[in-house]
């Protein structure tokens, strides 16, 4: 007598091939390359094929993954909605050219961004060079150059960093050029603004500020609750149409501390180093300020507080004093 199979069976014997069939999804790359004579039909973006353009490698990159240079070339603007790393470490000039904004980061909180290696150039009409004004928890640069942004008409200004983070956020610049940028009195280098209840925490450790309107500019008029803390140090400030190093903070707002460390400053046409408001702070060590305009300027109750160890002479206008000086120990 013929046995027949359980139904269970014989479904299940048609249900193996057509799982077999069946292609898995695969996960998107942890790392993508490009190249100037890259090619953004390739699949992948893999370092033997690698894509044209950031904007095709940032689709085809999972989140938290990293864009590898892997020859020179001209890779165009970028929207930042992803924590991404973009590298290049040695291929040659990555350049990153733009008339509006080259990075504009719209990411989400506990995003990080990682740029190294980087050219960005406005070309004499972009209006930002790397541009915040959402969400980011960190962004972390190395030897990188930004300049010519020197558009007009900007709502958001025009700067080579514009960095204004809705959220509580962490900005870290290290072995970095930013050269001629800006185009009006409030426009330059770069701009670390606080918004709503939150804070910037920022560290710029050798850096060359250089030849921009405005160098450094720390304002808290957006800031609501906790203030921002800046560090300077072993860094270069000149050349620049403006002042130097600026804290502004409205009355009844919170405070701005900056620690200035090892810094020259030196032949700029407005002051070196300017604390406006009552609680814009500056602390100040072991730095030369010679050949501005002004050397060192406190008003609106601003406090600039001396370690001793500063030299601060032969400017063109006031050499200026600081407000107290911590005695050493």
């Amino acid at each position: 007598m013929q046995k027949t199979l359980p139904p269970l069976i014989i479904l299940a014997s048609l249900l193996v091939p057509a799982l077999q069939a069946t292609p898995a999804h695969a996960l998107p790359p942890t790392k993508v390359w490009i190249s100037g004579n890259g090619s953004d039909g390739s699949v992948g973006c893999p370092a033997n094929a690698p894509c044209a353009t950031l904007n095709h490698a940032f689709s085809v990159v999972a989140a938290g993954g990293e864009i590898a240079v892997a020859g020179p070339g001209e890779f165009g603007s970028l929207l930042v909605t992803k924590a991404v790393s973009i590298s290049n470490d040695g291929a040659g000039e990555a350049l990153i050219q733009s008339n509006s904004t080259a990075i504009d980061i719209l990411a989400n909180p506990g995003d990080i961004l990682t740029l190294r290696g980087l050219v960005i150039d406005g070309m004499g009409v972009g209006l930002n060079g790397v541009r915040l004004d959402g969400a980011l928890t960190a962004l972390h640069m190395q030897n990188c150059v930004i300049k010519n942004f020197e558009g007009s008409g900007n709502q958001f200004g025009t700067w080579a960093i514009n960095y204004a983070p809705s959220v509580t956020s962490h900005i870290f610049i290290s072995d970095t050029l930013i050269y001629n940028n800006g185009s009006t009195a409030n426009t330059g280098g770069i701009l670390i603004e606080g918004q709503g209840g939150n804070g910037v925490t920022a560290v710029l450790d050798r850096v060359h500020i250089e030849n921009n309107v405005l160098g450094l500019k720390v304002d808290n008029q957006f800031s609501t609750g906790f203030g921002s803390t800046v560090v300077v140090r072993d860094s270069v400030l000149t050349g620049n149409a403006s002042n130097a190093i600026t804290a502004s903070v409205p009355s009844g707002l919170p405070g701005a501390l900056l620690f200035v460390e090892r810094a020259t400053i030196v032949n700029n046409a407005g002051t070196g180093i300017l604390a406006s408001g009552v609680h814009a702070n500056v602390l100040l060590s072991d730095s030369t300020i010679s050949r501005n305009g002004t050397g060192v300027s406190a008003v609106g109750g601003g406090q600039l507080i001396s370690y001793g160890n500063n030299r601060n002479n032969n400017n063109f206008g006031a050499e200026g004093t600081a407000t107290s000086t911590f005695a050493p120990f």
